[in-house]
């Protein structure tokens, strides 16, 4: 008895100060975890202003403010839809058949899940802001603004809890690291059913059917908005980790660095082979293609394989830009092509590069995802288009959005000269601005 006395005497303060320890290191360990997840949701962020820079370099100057004050309400629209109910449809806690989420967290209020909602909110912006591009210099920004609440509070929550929030997709085995097909596809098949809806722009195509070059304004904006979307992209797949201690987040960090480059490389190679020279604009978004094929399977597909992921993103992207051109979709940035065609082959990737999921679940997860987005935005897209109208009037187009939809221009102390046809051919084609 004495010797327990003092055993308890000599060794219980020891062992209290080894559980504060514990508790203090565990107080450390939380904080840092919390710290990565907000910044790598800053860097995603900043990801908006890399989308506005790309879409607004590869389009017309006379629509660059138009474009600009998209990617604004893309995040200010989509934060707070996100907020009201699109967190409670992806998280809410408990699931209506894996197919959405409900609980307590409508009109998000809740301190202790504050970092886990930012980090998700820009993820659902970064789904919307993809369909920006797409459909620029002919549509309408209200009827913008009055589908934006729906793919950031419905269509892509709806897709988050099934693969990310324990859905049913989740239980297939679906596998999406970052978002290759819930992020990316999804909104590159938005996009698909919002350009079919709005037609070609004006000039596109000629009287044959056949697709003229309208060059955007500025390759350079364009340059540096790609490359603002390769830094941010660094907390898209890294900070999918959800953590930074215990958890290795330098390898996502090799594998999205790696795809990027080979993206580049094999657009490059591609469009140099189809059209005798390296394309610039083909060059840039081969840089994006290739961070969303990695997207998916960032955490798990090896360095070598990255590379060759990455390479066949940026060929396919090239394929499917001219391949949808030659089809009658008009897509000025080539959004549809470098998220919607280079996400499905992310999906396809971690099937075949990576133990992670089998190609059969994939094909599954990718034809629902792909389903849900366009089924759902078509109708959206068709019933604005049906009111209030998805595009503007021919004379609006041609002065340019800047002036028919926000009366000021991005560059008023310049007047630019954008001629693409004879203006007697200058009349849509199979579009609604006829």
């Amino acid at each position: 008895m004495a010797t327990a006395l003092v055993a308890l005497f000599v060794f219980g303060p020891l062992s209290s100060g080894a559980m504060a320890q514990e508790a203090g290191i565990g107080e450390v360990v939380a904080s840092i975890d919390a710290f990565w997840l907000i910044f790598a949701g800053v860097l995603v962020m900043l990801m908006q202003a890399g989308f506005a820079l790309v879409e607004a370099g590869f389009t017309r100057a006379k629509n660059a403010g138009n474009i600009i004050m998209k990617n604004v309400m893309d995040f200010s629209v989509g934060a707070l839809t996100y907020w009201a109910f699109g967190f409670a449809l992806a998280y809410g806690g408990s699931t209506l058949g894996g197919f959405l989420a409900y609980g307590d967290v409508w009109f998000f209020g809740e301190q202790e899940r504050a970092g886990e909602w930012f980090f998700q909110v820009v993820f659902a912006a970064t789904a919307a802001t993809i369909i920006s591009g797409a459909v620029a210099g002919r549509v309408k920004f209200t009827s913008y603004l009055i589908y934006t609440p729906f793919i950031t509070g419905l269509i892509y929550p709806i897709v988050t809890h099934w693969v990310w929030g324990g859905g049913w997709l989740a239980e297939q085995g679906f596998f999406d690291f970052a978002g290759s097909g819930v992020v990316h596809m999804l909104g590159g098949v938005a996009a698909l059913a919002g350009v079919i809806v709005v037609g070609p722009r004006i000039g596109k195509y000629d009287k044959d059917g056949k697709p003229r070059a309208i060059p955007g304004h500025s390759v350079t904006l364009g340059a540096l908005g790609v490359f603002i979307l390769w830094f941010g992209w660094y907390g898209f797949n890294a900070g999918s980790t959800l953590a930074a201690v215990g958890e290795n987040i330098t390898f996502p960090v090799v594998t999205t660095t790696l795809a990027a480059a080979a993206g580049a490389v094999g657009a490059m190679a591609t469009a140099w082979i189809i059209n005798g020279k390296p394309d610039v604009g083909f060059t840039l978004n081969g840089v994006l293609a290739g961070l969303v094929g990695i997207t998916a399977g960032t955490a798990s597909i090896s360095f070598g394989l990255s590379v060759l992921t990455g390479f066949i993103a940026g060929v396919i992207m090239v394929f499917s830009v001219i391949l949808l051109e030659r089809v009658g979709i008009d897509d000025p940035v080539g959004a549809i092509s470098v998220h919607g065609t280079a996400g499905l082959w992310g999906v396809i990737a971690v099937a075949l590069f990576s133990a992670d999921a089998s190609l059969g679940t994939q094909l599954l997860g990718a034809a629902a995802i792909a389903a849900w987005a366009f089924v759902t935005s078509f109708i959206v897209f068709k019933l604005i288009d049906l009111t209030v109208g998805m595009r503007v009037s021919p004379e609006e187009e041609r002065e340019g959005l800047d002036r028919s939809e926000h009366g000021a221009e991005a560059y008023p102390e310049f007047v630019f000269q954008e001629q693409v046809a004879d203006p007697k051919d200058l009349d849509p084609v199979g579009s609604n601005g006829s």
